[in-house]
């Protein structure tokens, strides 16, 4: 049994190491490309999202490469991705793929985490409950620890002394996780790479604009869709926080545990003068984290959607609300296959030049108060 996965950020890191911590041969699908949303496009329904179809390629990819196993994570309430995994199959198995999808749904009790583990058993072989087990709460800590690194990195980045130190690190650590087998070394490797981080020089009394990214989970996380806007924002003197991230998804999905804690009490209350209910996707935690981003004093945030997301849709029309009663400019990019990174470029460009506008005049207004 050969497994793979799509991408979706760094979140194939801890699949990689926990299939192998199991003794599965791992098959992680080449660095999503332009061949990759060209081959997940020509055989995904038209009007569907483009998630859909680069994750589609990503398979795809993998298969050419021998996996015979796919493994896909469920969706939100009612997102498209909850339903990704069947009609993914079916296109595959059309093609003519003789593979086996096996699906992570979320976790609403005790019993789905029992679910999961069977379906991961099926994979697993030999390798007892327990052990199964524990190797996937070492993949949690494997992303919670990636996540950190992220965060690290986009502190960092804007406030280098050396340009382009930061991007360099970050290309090293891609290319040191191939190389690596294992939880146990993924975490040395990200812990090496922690304190490299640390010990570029940076300038701690450098100016930065602070920008907040929500939107639907994919198009935040995953940078060939997002055409690496978080290394572009951080080139360009931004500090980036992302709303929504893989290590947090998991804890909310496990809030139902004691010993588990997300944030995901303070989103809804802060999206609830907005909306109050489940629309599916992350609709509502795209406006609650909006509004939070505004408690923290950010200078902007930016709204990243797929084409034809509808959660996101309603998100954005209400959204129109919060930038306007809560001052804060939002910038939305919604993202498919025809997308252009130069228009895209031109966009980041003008909503940080208003941020540094607005940044100076409110300076320039508490200085005539004095």
């Amino acid at each position: 049994m050969k497994i793979s996965f799509p991408h979706m950020g760094n979140v194939y890191i801890a699949l990689k190491a926990v299939f192998e911590d199991l003794g599965v041969t791992v098959i992680p699908p080449p660095k999503s490309s332009k061949r990759t949303l060209e081959l997940g496009t020509r055989h995904s329904p038209e009007q569907i999202c483009i998630p859909f179809k680069i994750t589609l390629g990503n398979y795809m990819e993998s298969i050419n490469q021998g996996a015979d196993t796919l493994f896909m994570w469920g969706g939100c309430d009612a997102c498209r991705i909850s339903y990704y995994h069947m009609l993914q199959e079916e296109i595959l198995k059309e093609l003519g793929y003789d593979i086996e999808m096996i699906c992570g749904e979320p976790f609403k009790s005790f019993g789905e985490i029992i679910n999961f583990l069977q379906k991961l058993k099926r994979v697993a072989g030999d390798n007892h409950y327990g052990k199964i087990g524990a190797s996937f709460v070492k993949a949690v800590k494997i992303l919670n620890e990636i996540d950190d690194l992220d965060e690290l990195f986009c502190k960092v980045r804007p406030r280098e002394i050396e340009s382009g130190e930061t991007d360099s690190l970050y290309r090293a650590f891609e290319e040191g996780i191939k190389q690596i087998h294992g939880s146990s070394k993924t975490l040395q490797w990200v812990q090496e790479i922690k304190n490299k981080l640390e010990s570029i020089s940076v300038d701690p009394h450098r100016r930065v604009i602070k920008v907040g990214i929500v939107g639907e989970i994919y198009t935040v996380v995953e940078p060939f869709i997002n055409l690496n806007i978080i290394q572009k924002l951080g080139n360009m003197g931004v500090e980036v926080h992302r709303s929504v991230m893989a290590s947090e998804f998991i804890r909310e999905q496990l809030d139902f545990l004691p010993f588990v804690r997300s944030e995901k009490e303070e989103v809804h209350r802060a999206a609830a003068p907005y909306i109050d209910l489940e629309i599916g996707g992350h609709a509502r935690h795209t406006v609650g984290n909006a509004v939070r981003y505004h408690e923290e004093n950010y200078d902007g945030v930016i709204h990243l959607l797929p084409f034809t997301c509808m959660p996101e849709i309603v998100a954005q029309s209400i959204l129109r609300s919060v930038e306007e009663e809560k001052d804060i400019p939002i910038l939305k990019l919604v993202l498919d296959e025809m997308t252009g990174e130069t228009g895209y470029q031109t966009r980041l460009e003008a909503f940080i030049e208003l941020l540094w506008r607005r940044r100076e005049k409110t300076h320039e207004e508490v200085l005539s108060w004095n």
